[in-house]
């Protein structure tokens, strides 16, 4: 919902997805009445089926002589199951029940066709699994082509790899470790903003949320604008989800900022796993609030004069696999 509000608060010409895409239903097939076969294997094809991982691609099977696969280039859209997963299609392929495809009328560029599956995944929240999205996905309101061009810095990232920062073996049991009180670790404070009552711009504002790093929406300017390198934490609705802030940003009322007390992000996602581990002891009637935070106490790896020790937590962060995507 977040990037609906968005495009409106850029004043952006939005038109319905059937006014860029020939919208057709897939080839309908069921994976067990297929031949499996490797991705490598000749006359092999993927098979797209209603999940929202690996590209929507459950398998790879043998070309069937009687059956026209989906054309490259296209969109493949979940209707049911993982609603509005949406993926750019590169080769021929089939598909499974419940899955449409959306033709560009023009030519897109392959980034272009990615913008748009992000546009169409934004609308997930408006489905449910008794409001599936078939009758209405035509209407669905995304930006005009004419828009793309806002979106011309956006670069498509690199394949993540799983390839350590460093090649260092690190242990938890390396250090001892000790008892400290965040108010002794960190700067706490309270998130100032609410939700609503905001023009719409560039910064994020965080909220109780469990997903997309907290960011609710982006809004022009607000009550007080904390620093980037520094963590947030729920402190109320999905309590104790915790997430590091690389920019600076604006912070609801359910909001506990943690800053100062660590050097760099690598730290903090080693701290963000200790917090978010303390989440069960709090609920709706037993807030995290900023009081009881300040007598809380982490479990930190300390150096030989007894001070959390930074920079193992830095070197075991960056020994662990995919910490060079970081």
């Amino acid at each position: 919902m977040w990037l609906f509000n968005f495009f409106m608060g850029m004043m952006m010409k939005l038109v319905k997805i059937s006014d860029i895409f020939d919208i057709k239903y897939g080839v309908n097939l069921t994976l067990n009445k297929l031949e499996i076969c490797s991705n490598t294997d000749a006359n092999c094809i993927p098979f797209v089926s209603r999940t929202e991982k690996n590209n929507g691609i459950s398998s790879f099977v043998k070309i069937a002589n009687d059956i026209i696969p989906n054309p490259a280039y296209t969109l493949s859209v979940a209707c049911s199951g993982s609603i509005l997963s949406t993926f750019y299609q590169e080769t021929h392929y089939y598909s499974g029940h419940d899955l449409y495809i959306l033709i560009p009328k023009f030519t897109l560029l392959k980034k272009q066709a990615l913008l748009y599956c992000t546009f169409i995944r934004a609308n997930k929240y408006r489905y449910s699994y008794g409001r599936q999205a078939n009758k209405t996905l035509k209407d669905i309101l995304i930006p005009h082509p004419d828009e793309l061009k806002r979106f011309t810095n956006i670069k498509i990232p690199k394949q993540p790899t799983k390839t350590p920062y460093h090649n260092k073996k690190v242990f938890l049991n390396d250090r001892e470790w000790g008892w400290f009180l965040y108010k002794d670790i960190f700067d706490i404070e309270r998130g100032k903003e609410t939700v609503s009552k905001h023009k719409f711009g560039n910064i994020p504002l965080i909220s109780a949320s469990d997903s997309n790093n907290g960011v609710n929406t982006y809004i022009k300017e607000g009550i007080k604008l904390f620093s980037g390198n520094s963590i947030t934490v729920t402190n109320n609705g999905a309590i104790g989800s915790c997430f590091y802030q690389q920019k600076d940003y604006y912070a609801t009322t359910d909001i506990t900022i943690l800053s100062s007390g660590f050097p760099n992000e690598f730290n903090s996602f080693f701290i963000i796993v200790l917090i978010s581990s303390e989440s069960y002891r709090f609920n709706y009637g037993r807030k995290w609030s900023l009081q009881r935070m300040q007598t809380h106490k982490i479990k930190l790896p300390i150096t030989n004069t007894g001070n959390p020790d930074w920079q193992f937590m830095e070197d075991y962060i960056k020994a662990l696999p995919c910490s060079s995507n970081l």
